[in-house]
């Protein structure tokens, strides 16, 4: 089979979706596939990743919002790749405008959407939830709701990674959800690799001694992840528990969340860790992950950290919310410093107490691998269907 992936969202900046798709990459090849991502880049070019494995960069406009990212701006350039690659099979990586686009794409292959954004929770119940209802704001986002409707009627497959977004896809009126569960690049985070000397500078950069309890939060730094929020929370926490904070991460709302931060000593943002073992290292030798986002997909991060024997202290929507509940973890209202505030504090005594478990009894997510063996298995079950009978929108 032969795989074309337009992903709107890979970029050599990116978090999750970058990662996901360079495990991809690999586990479509050494599964028998060819799989070709087309990506929006600053320049046409091609990046052969191994043997069955490329990445097709389209030369494309960067996106006002956030200078990391581009999108696709030729239209007829990103049909062209398409018609030229000939894919068996095609897939979209975001439910904006380039779905659209792969959706119109008046080839004959079937495709699939994968919903690596949740753009309603990202965004219209983080502006509006508190001032009105849940069923108040999708009847005013409507509009949205019937975007994704549209798309369910030219896509064969809604790939969701989370059973809580599946269940909102299905009562919006989308057909054809499926629900595939992501997971970790195999061999790379575990709690093997964590390391007491590390936790122990950490700590010392927060100016707090060995004892105290060190959270760790990964990933961009932009206005969905909270993490604002989640420096009120451990500063709240601070007053009771001795507590640190380390952010890894990189983005558009650096400076916000220094200022933010204001000079407190117990909260650091470290360089950029651009290396997935160092990420690794520093990860697992924290005590436990704190997540403020509740429009995580899958959230890729969190499970990152229970691979890394890792509690989460996760807000109570999302996939963040999934993975902590899948792992025993601490829960707190979504988008409330003093909720989180709180069960910080109670993880802190639990830790302090020696009564939050061993950490090898975190159960660790499935690996990647699986997730794309059962993802390639749908499609090629796809392409079968659509040889025996073909699909009268694409002939249209």
């Amino acid at each position: 089979m032969k795989l074309v992936d337009v992903c709107a969202f890979y970029a050599p900046k990116g978090g999750g979706v970058r990662t996901y798709v360079d495990r991809k990459l690999k586990a479509g090849a050494a599964m028998g596939h060819e799989v070709v991502v087309i990506a929006p880049g600053e320049e046409n070019r091609i990046e052969d990743r191994g043997p069955r494995a490329r990445i097709v960069w389209l030369k494309s406009t960067v996106f006002p919002l956030d200078f990391n990212y581009r999108y696709f701006s030729d239209v007829p350039a990103l049909y062209a790749a398409l018609d030229r690659e000939a894919p068996d099979m095609v897939e979209a990586s975001s439910p904006w405008r380039s779905a659209s686009l792969v959706g119109q794409w008046p080839g004959m292959a079937p495709r699939a959407l994968i919903m690596h954004a949740d753009p309603l929770s990202a965004y219209a119940y983080r502006w509006f939830d508190g001032v009105a209802p849940r069923p108040v704001i999708d009847k005013a986002f409507d509009r949205y709701w019937r975007h994704l409707r549209k798309l369910d009627t030219q896509f064969d497959m809604i790939v969701s990674a989370s059973q809580g977004l599946s269940d909102r896809l299905v009562g919006g009126g989308l057909k054809g959800v499926v629900t595939n569960p992501m997971g970790v690049d195999p061999g790379v985070f575990s709690p093997a690799h964590r390391d007491d000397r590390l936790r122990k500078g950490l700590l010392a950069l927060c100016e707090l001694p060995e004892d105290a309890t060190l959270l760790i939060g990964v990933g961009r730094f932009a206005p969905e992840k909270r993490w604002p929020m989640l420096v009120d929370a451990v500063t709240a926490a601070g007053t009771r528990r001795p507590v640190g904070l380390v952010l890894a991460g990189q983005g558009r709302d650096h400076k916000s969340i220094e200022k933010r931060i204001a000079g407190n000593p117990h909260i650091r943002i470290l360089a950029p860790i651009t290396d997935r073992g160092e990420l690794a290292r520093v990860m697992a030798s924290a005590d436990a992950l704190v997540h403020g986002c509740e429009a995580e997909t899958f959230c890729m991060v969190a499970a990152e950290a229970r691979a890394s024997g890792l509690p989460l202290i996760a807000p109570d929507e999302g996939g963040a919310a999934d993975q902590a509940r899948a792992s025993a973890g601490w829960i707190y209202g979504s988008a409330d410093a003093a909720a989180a505030a709180e069960t910080i504090v109670e993880y802190c005594i639990a830790r302090e107490s020696g009564i939050d478990g061993p950490r090898a009894q975190i159960p660790s997510p499935r690996v990647m691998d699986d997730h794309f063996a059962a993802l390639f298995t749908s499609y090629e079950k796809l392409l079968r269907e659509a040889r025996s009978q073909p699909d009268p929108r694409r002939a249209a």
